[in-house]
Formats: C-alpha cells, sequence, structure tokens
C-alpha cells in the first residue's frame, strides 16, 4: 500500500451560490410594504495551502474529488443567505500546480503560501436589490451561480538545498541518516528507496536540507525504472552531490561510468522538461562527488585510483565512509559554504504589486462571433452576458425581459445587428453545457412603456397580435365617443317629438 504520493490529478469545484429571494413586506394595515426579498450567499472556494506538517499527496489520490460548501438562499424580511465555508486543502512545501495541459498555474514555495483552485459562485440577488424607481416591485430574484469546476495537476518537488545522486544501493540513504537525524529505510541488500528522504543537517552555525533521489538508472530520464518520477525532486536544489559507489561488485560498472551515466540523465531530463520558475539550469549547478564505502580496504584503492581523473574534470572530491563516519564533517562543512553562497546570490523576492487595469473606453466586454457548423448561429462570448444567463429563471417571464433590457444596455443587440443577424437567427450566449441556445428577436419595447404588463409578465413574450396598451386606449376612448354621441342623438329626437 502506498505512503508516499507526489503526484495527483485533483478534480475541484467551488460551491454554488445560493438563489436571491422574491418576498413582499407584509404587516397589518400594510399588505403590499415593499420587496424585502434578501441575496443568496456565495459560494465557498477551494483553496490549496502549503503546511509543513503535510508531506504527501497520499489524502488527494484516495480521495481525488474535493468540493467547497454550498452558499443558502436569501429569506424575505431582508434576511441573507450564509456564504458557503472555503475548503482548505493542505499540500506540502514545494507543490506545483498545473492544468491538465501542463500549463504552469502556481508554485507554492512557503509555509502559508495560498492558491484559490476554484472559486465558488456568486449569490444571486433578491428583489429588494433589483427594485428601482421604474421597477418598484420586482416579481423575480436571480439565481446563484454554479461554483466552477477545474482539474489540476499537483506535483511535489522537495525543497532542498542538496541533492544525492547516484546508482541504486550507492549509500545515499546511509549519508542522509549518518549526517542527519533522519533514518530512512537501510538495508545490507541491493534495493533502491522508493520515498525520496529528507534530513536537516547542521554545520557550525549553518543549517541545511538534504535529499536523495532514488531510482537513477540508466534511462531514467525516458521514464525507465522510478527514476522520472522522482528526477523532479532536485529541480530545487542548490548543489547536486554524486554519490559513487566504490565497493560495487556489479561487473562493468565503475565510479568514472556511474558518473558519466547519471551525469547524462540529468542533461537529458533538464533538456525535455526544462527547469520551472528562472532557476539555474541544473547542468550549470555546483557539483561534488562523494567517493563512498573506503572502509572496504578495496574501495579505499579504488577511489585513490579515481581520485586524479575527476579533479582534473574540476570536480571537488571526497572520500567518506558513511559506516565509520570518515570524511563526513569535512563534506558537511563544504556544503554549507556552497549552500550559503547560493543563498547569498538568490535574488531578493520582489514586493507583491497590485497592478490595475481599467477597462478601455470603447471596450465592450463582450464579442459576437458568426458561426457556421451544419447551420448558421451567432456566439456571444462574455463574463456579463454569460453570468447574468446562468442567473436568470427562464420560468419567470419578467426575469427573461429584464435580462433582454441588461443584454440591451450593454449592446448585444447592436453587436448581433451589426454582425448581420437577423430576427429568428440562432444566438448562443456561454460556450458548452453553460451555454443557452434561443431564438433572437429584436427588443422592441423597453423601459416604461413595459410597466404597462402584468406583474411577472413581459410584453415582449407575448403575442404580437394582441392590442398593446395604447391600442387599448384608443379603442376605449372611441367606445365612449360613440356612447356620447349616441346619447347627444337620442336628445335631439326627443327635442324634435316635443
Amino acid at each position: 500500500m502506498a505512503n508516499f504520493v507526489d503526484r495527483v490529478v485533483l478534480h475541484t469545484r467551488g460551491g454554488d451560490g445560493g438563489n436571491g429571494c422574491a418576498s413582499v413586506h407584509r404587516e397589518k394595515f400594510k399588505p403590499l410594504g415593499g420587496p424585502d426579498g434578501a441575496n443568496g450567499g456565495s459560494g465557498g472556494d477551494v483553496i490549496l495551502e502549503v503546511d509543513p506538517q503535510t508531506t504527501t499527496l497520499l489524502d488527494y489520490h484516495h480521495s481525488p474529488h474535493r468540493r467547497a460548501e454550498n452558499g443558502t438562499q436569501g429569506a424575505g424580511d431582508m434576511r441573507t443567505g450564509k456564504r458557503g465555508e472555503d475548503l482548505v486543502l493542505y499540500v506540502p512545501d514545494g507543490t506545483v500546480v498545473k492544468n491538465p495541459n501542463g500549463v504552469l498555474l502556481a508554485d507554492l514555495v512557503g509555509a502559508g503560501t495560498r492558491y484559490v483552485a476554484a472559486r465558488g459562485g456568486q449569490g444571486g440577488l433578491g428583489n429588494a436589490a433589483l427594485s428601482s424607481q421604474k421597477r418598484k416591485a420586482p416579481g423575480f430574484a436571480l439565481l446563484g451561480e454554479p461554483g466552477w469546476e477545474e482539474d489540476l495537476v499537483l506535483e511535489v518537488k522537495t525543497v532542498a538545498d542538496v541533492a544525492l545522486v547516484g546508482f541504486p544501493s550507492a549509500g545515499k540513504s546511509s549519508l542522509v541518516a549518518a549526517m542527519s537525524a533522519a533514518r530512512p529505510k537501510i538495508a545490507d541488500y541491493p534495493f533502491t528507496t522508493l520515498v525520496p528522504n529528507l534530513g536537516v543537517v547542521q554545520a557550525g552555525q549553518a543549517r541545511y536540507t538534504m535529499a536523495d533521489v532514488p531510482g537513477l538508472i540508466p534511462g531514467a530520464s525516458q521514464g525507465k525504472g522510478l527514476g522520472l518520477e522522482f528526477l523532479r525532486h532536485i529541480e530545487r536544489c542548490a548543489v547536486i552531490v554524486h554519490v559513487l559507489d566504490c565497493a560495487t561488485l556489479d561487473p562493468g560498472r565503475d565510479p568514472i561510468t556511474d558518473l558519466d551515466v547519471i551525469e547524462a540523465e540529468l542533461a537529458t531530463y533538464a533538456g525535455d522538461v526544462g527547469i520551472e520558475g528562472g532557476r539555474t539550469p541544473l547542468t550549470e549547478r555546483p557539483r561534488l562527488v562523494v567517493l563512498n564505502k573506503i572502509d572496504v580496504p578495496e574501495a579505499r584503492d579504488l577511489a585513490e585510483l579515481v581520485r586524479p581523473e575527476l579533479e582534473a574534470r574540476g570536480l571537488r572530491v571526497f572520500e567518506i565512509s558513511t559506516a565509520s563516519h570518515e570524511g563526513l564533517r569535512a563534506l558537511s562543512f563544504a556544503l554549507a559554504e556552497i549552500v550559503q553562497q547560493a543563498r547569498d546570490a538568490a535574488p531578493a523576492p520582489e514586493p507583491t504589486r497590485t497592478v490595475l487595469r481599467p477597462r478601455a473606453v470603447n471596450e465592450s466586454g463582450f464579442t459576437v462571433t458568426r458561426r457556421q457548423s451544419d447551420h448558421v448561429y451567432y456566439l456571444v462570448r462574455g463574463d456579463k452576458p454569460e453570468r447574468w444567463v446562468r442567473q436568470t429563471d427562464f420560468a419567470n417571464d419578467e426575469a427573461v425581459g429584464y435580462l433582454a433590457d441588461r443584454l440591451a444596455r450593454l449592446g448585444v443587440e447592436d453587436g448581433l445587428f451589426k454582425a448581420g443577424a437577423v430576427a429568428g437567427d440562432e444566438v448562443v450566449i456561454g460556450d458548452g453545457p453553460r451555454g443557452v441556445v434561443f431564438d433572437w428577436e429584436p427588443t422592441l419595447l423597453t423601459g416604461p412603456e413595459l410597466l404597462a404588463s402584468p406583474r411577472g409578465t413581459d410584453l415582449r413574450l407575448e403575442d404580437r397580435s394582441r392590442p398593446t396598451r395604447a391600442e387599448k386606449r384608443e379603442e376605449f376612448h372611441g367606445r365612449m365617443d360613440a356612447k356620447a354621441a349616441a346619447r347627444a342623438e337620442l336628445w335631439t329626437d326627443r327635442d324634435d317629438d316635443e
């Protein structure tokens, strides 16, 4: 059973916003006291936060679907709906967040660093918030927006100053155990570590972290063995230490050959995936070579034999024994010096700046595009139109009329006219499953003329053959004039008879 997971696919969804409330205040002697429907509560966000006590993504491997709490619906008497609670997911330090296409979204380094993975939906407005001088008592409210859904790829890249690389059983875990208080699994038979081990090393006044990278074999950068799964853990290190086994009994292996193989794998890996965050490429970082297991006589002789060749390449060489702790003190101070130099050379973090980019005067906030697949239709995309459509209750005619007014004021109808749309054309607002398809009818009546319609209805959705208010008024005055003329004629006849 796995107890360490450093890569997962996380399916997140923010909470849904609560619907607004359509309500009218009622009390004794005030049967219609005005609208008092309150707004719905917004949904909670899904937030990733770095926690120093979290070291693995195992919880999200077993439960990859996470959703925040929904907001509650508004109520009458101006009782606003409750906002949904945020769902905070704790991740290890050094977690990288990407989308399914591999695009970097966030690099979470440092305790408390946060990233909003999925935002909650906005709560709908109640009819009290929708009332105005022209619409004093709205008979509708806006719906809450659904929470956003995001699929994220989380990868843990160990935050360590020193990375130990080498073949399996070269003594990397033993070196971590000998120089720090970490106690990784160590045995006297050939095997490879399945979990990166971290240890904190104290060298005088300096303190730094050390990690071993397990599973490196020829072809690891191409996915062979476990190398590709753990090579990412060396990307943040300041110095690379090659741990070479001078007591290996495998035929065809020697310290020089092992060094060349691992160097080639590191170069291939860095060239294939690149180094994120503007860090120095792996091939340009400081290197040390450790000749391990010199407590074995044959290994000591081999170390003395290969040392001149390694130094001729410009590498600093240390002969050590993790069993007898020989040479470890000099190695620890040398690593501390290089780590401190890397920290001093690191650029200071730039202060966080808030950049305000106001919308241009001629920017409409939406686009209208003429599309053609098996038929011609017009696609409207924009934050406001799509949000308004999601918040509209299409079972309420007055709410549909309110949406038409908002779209007309935004300029969507003018945009459709310019794109060549005519009455009856198919128009799609949004894209994918959230898009709304309808046959377009240009708005002919807007503003005060719509106040003649009964509450909860909209004249634009009625049959055009029905008489308008002006036509009814004209008909009424015609009938009154006819009756007045008839009465005048009647009195004239009576006078003639007398």
